[in-house]
C-alpha cells in the first residue's frame, strides 16, 4: 500500500511515462497539392490556382478538367494557409440588417453573383438590427482576414468607430442603404431615397389627395431623413399643410402600423391618402382598410416603398418606389473592386453615389 505522498508520486510517475512514451502524431502531408494535381494534368501550378481562385481567364474546357481532378483527388484547399502567403483572402464580408428582407435579399444576390465572377467568395451575417452585434460582427470579419466589408447598418448606429479596425488596417469598407449620416472614411452608396418620397407624396398630390399621412421609420436612420424630407418638399411645392397627427416615427413592423393606423381612423377627418415608408406597412394599411370597410383607392389612397413582390400580388396592387436593387448590388461590386485592385484612403468627405429610384404606379392610387 501507498502512502498518500508516495502514491500520488507513483501516479505522476506513471503519467509522465505514458506520455512520453505514446508516439506524437506527425504533421500529415496534404495529398494532392496544387503542385502534383498540375503535373498529373501537365499544366501550371498557377493554371491550377487561377481555376481555384475562379480566375475568369481560364479557358473552359480547362477549368472542368481541373474541377473533376480535384474532385476525383479529393483535394481540399487551405484558405487561410494561402491567405497568409499572398495576404488576400478572396473573401469579402457582409453585414445586413436582416437577411429576410426583400430588398436586402435582391442586393445580396446581386453581389454574391457579381463577386463569384471575380473569384471572390462572400460571408453574409446578420446584425438583427442590433448595434452590439453589428460591433461583434464587424470584429468577427477582421479577424477572419476577409479582403473588405460592405455594410447596410443598424436603425440605431449613429457612432461608427467600431468599424475603424477595418479602416486603419486598409480593409476597404462599403456603406449601401443604411449609411452614416456623418462623415466617414469610407466608400457610401444610398438609394435616392429624398426623390423617392418625393414622387410618391407628388403622385398622391397630383390625384387630389390633401389629407396625407406619412408612416415613417424612426429619424436615427439615414433613410427616413431623406424621405421625410423628400415628402416634405412635395408638400410645400403644392402647398398643401403637413398635419403632425399624421406623421408617425418607428420601427416599420405590422404591430406597429396597425397601431398607428387605428390612430389615424380613430376620428374623423380620415386620411385620403397614407404614404408608407416601407411596402410590409403598405399591405397592412390595405388590409386595415378592408377590415374597416374603407374602399382602395376610391376613399383612401395607398403608396408603398421597395417593390416588394407582394405589393404587385394584392388586390388592388400597391403603388410603391422600385430601389433596383440589382443595380446597387453592381455598384457595390464595381466600387469595391476598384477599392481592392488600388487600394487608397477615402476623404471622409467623399461624396456618396446615389443608386437610381422610380415610381410604379398601380391600382391602389
Amino acid at each position: 500500500m501507498f502512502k498518500k505522498g508516495q502514491y500520488i508520486r507513483h501516479l505522476s510517475e506513471k503519467i509522465f511515462y505514458c506520455t512520453a512514451m505514446k508516439p506524437q502524431n506527425k504533421p500529415l502531408k496534404q495529398k494532392n497539392s496544387i503542385r502534383e494535381i498540375a503535373e498529373a494534368l501537365q499544366l501550371s501550378p498557377a493554371t491550377i490556382s487561377r481555376v481555384l481562385n475562379n480566375h475568369p481567364y481560364v479557358h473552359e474546357d480547362t477549368r472542368k478538367k481541373v474541377q473533376r481532378m480535384i474532385q476525383e483527388k479529393g483535394y481540399q484547399r487551405n484558405v487561410m494557409a494561402s491567405g497568409l502567403r499572398t495576404n488576400k483572402t478572396y473573401t469579402i464580408g457582409l453585414i445586413v440588417p436582416r437577411i429576410s428582407m426583400f430588398y436586402h435579399t435582391r442586393v445580396i444576390t446581386s453581389i454574391q453573383n457579381q463577386l463569384y465572377k471575380q473569384g471572390y467568395n462572400l460571408i453574409i451575417s446578420q446584425s438583427n438590427d442590433l448595434v452590439e452585434m453589428e460591433k461583434e460582427l464587424t470584429r468577427t470579419l477582421y479577424a477572419s482576414r476577409v479582403d473588405g466589408v460592405i455594410v447596410s447598418c443598424t436603425l440605431f448606429t449613429n457612432h461608427f468607430d467600431h468599424f475603424d479596425i477595418l479602416t486603419q488596417n486598409n480593409i476597404p469598407v462599403i456603406f449601401y442603404d443604411r449609411v452614416p449620416m456623418e462623415s466617414y472614411p469610407a466608400c457610401i452608396i444610398k438609394g435616392d431615397d429624398f426623390r423617392g418620397a418625393y414622387l410618391a407624396a407628388s403622385h398622391l398630390l397630383e390625384l387630389g389627395a390633401k389629407r396625407i399621412a406619412f408612416i415613417n421609420g424612426p429619424l436615427s436612420c439615414n433613410l427616413y431623413v431623406d424621405r421625410f424630407k423628400g415628402f416634405e418638399a412635395a408638400m410645400k411645392q403644392y402647398g398643401v399643410p403637413i398635419l403632425k397627427k399624421h406623421i408617425f416615427y418607428h420601427e416599420l413592423t405590422e404591430e406597429n402600423a396597425r397601431k398607428s393606423l387605428h390612430e389615424l381612423f380613430a376620428h374623423p377627418p380620415f386620411p385620403d391618402a397614407v404614404f408608407a415608408a416601407n411596402d410590409l406597412t403598405a399591405i397592412t394599411t390595405l388590409q386595415f382598410a378592408r377590415e374597416i370597410g374603407i374602399q382602395v383607392p376610391q376613399t383612401l389612397r395607398i403608396v408603398g416603398y421597395s417593390n416588394d413582390p407582394r405589393t404587385s400580388i394584392t388586390t388592388p396592387s400597391i403603388t410603391t418606389v422600385n430601389q433596383f436593387p440589382d443595380e446597387t448590388g453592381r455598384i457595390i461590386v464595381r466600387e469595391l473592386l476598384k477599392l481592392l485592385k488600388a487600394p487608397q484612403p477615402i476623404a471622409a468627405d467623399q461624396k456618396p453615389i446615389i443608386a437610381p429610384v422610380e415610381l410604379i404606379r398601380r391600382m391602389s392610387t
